[in-house]
């Protein structure tokens, strides 16, 4: 039983030290918009990825193919939240 606990704890330590990793209340738009988020900040922040990206999809400059992902990391992504119910 304390070892259930101390996971129980655990767990509860990490969510809240990491936004990313959810908790009970998380919604699903919230989850998705903070992984795609995180894989958009990866991409920005890995300068031969971005490049590879870049080329792959014909986009001009890296610094262009650079606006777009960052551009698309403050946009919500996703269905608005008063649709998301629905589903």
């Amino acid at each position: 039983m304390a070892d259930k606990l101390r996971t129980t704890q655990q767990l509860e330590a990490l969510q809240n030290k990491y936004v990313g990793t959810g908790h009970a209340d998380t919604t699903r738009f919230e989850w998705t918009s903070n992984i795609q988020r995180d894989s958009l900040a990866s991409y920005v922040g890995h300068p031969p990825l971005l490049s590879y990206m870049t080329l792959a999809l014909g986009e001009g400059t890296r610094e262009e193919m650079r606006v777009k992902l960052i551009e698309k990391m403050v946009r919500p992504v996703g269905p608005p939240p008063e649709t998301r119910d629905q589903e």
